[in-house]
């Protein structure tokens, strides 16, 4: 397939790195209302396993805006670009709208994509109409209330009820530092045009699907059926946890991502 034009040049996107630039390539991107930040806990405790890179997705906290809306394969083919800029092929981690980011890069790209593991996701809120309509309307409620009202009213949904305070305001703020116009909409409009419900099959990396089980945003059926409809895939509910699974539950959540890169990649447990 010919890739289309990246949003940004790799080299523009601002990530943040932990590792041997020479161990597998794990490459992190974020959900909606975050940042690389959300990785703290990846970049933390895998490093000593592999080459970890959380992005700022375009438009987002330290990357530039685009000069216009990416669409899905924009998103998806800039990640390409940063692979290729670190030597690729990689193991590819997505939150949320980042793992709808990280299926579409599989499927566009998949000599760059070594497996997948992809947490709390969907296959886009072009599922649905109203899936689509609510997701548009959250732009337009940022754009209307500005980023500190807007995290302190949708970042604690993100997990779970039982989520210690410290968690919930680290959440918060770090919606607050990373979204803003026009980069949060046009990541809203990918979003509400993306059903990837057809070419989920056609994917052929081994991937990881892990849920929260307390997960009242995207919810463990989606996550289901993700995983069922891939070809090679493992399932993967984490208790205790709500959408923001790897921030909240980040043992179990790391011990899973080590025991995959170890099957699929012999990459020492």
């Amino acid at each position: 397939m010919t890739a289309a034009p990246a949003a940004l040049a790799a080299g523009a996107v601002h990530t943040r790195e932990a590792g041997d630039p020479d161990a597998p390539l794990l490459l992190c991107l974020h959900g909606i209302g975050s940042s690389s930040a959300a990785f703290t806990p990846q970049l933390d405790r895998l490093a000593d396993q592999v080459h970890v890179v959380a992005w700022d997705a375009p438009g987002y906290a330290n990357s530039p805006d685009p000069d216009h809306a990416p669409g899905l394969d924009g998103y998806a083919d800039t990640a390409a670009a940063l692979i290729r800029e670190h030597g690729g092929p990689a193991h590819v981690l997505g939150v949320s709208w980042g793992g709808v980011i990280a299926l579409r890069l599989a499927a566009r790209h998949p000599e760059l994509v070594a497996s997948l593991i992809v947490a709390d996701s969907s296959r886009g809120s072009g599922t649905h109409p109203d899936r689509a309509k609510a997701m548009l309307g959250r732009a337009e409620q940022l754009a209307a209330e500005g980023p500190q009202a807007f995290a302190a009213a949708r970042g604690p949904r993100l997990v779970s009820a039982a989520a210690p305070p410290a968690l919930v305001e680290r959440v918060v703020t770090t919606m607050a530092a990373s979204v803003r116009s026009p980069g949060y909409g046009y990541a809203a409009e990918a979003m509400a045009g993306a059903d990837l419900t057809d070419e989920l099959p056609a994917i052929t990396a081994p991937a990881l699907v892990l849920c929260g089980e307390q997960d009242t945003v995207t919810g463990t059926d989606e996550s289901q059926a993700i995983a069922g409809a891939l070809a090679t895939s493992v399932y993967v509910t984490l208790s205790g946890a709500g959408h923001l699974a790897n921030q909240e539950r980040p043992e179990a959540f790391n011990a899973w991502v080590r025991a995959h890169l170890h099957v699929v990649a012999r990459v020492p447990a």
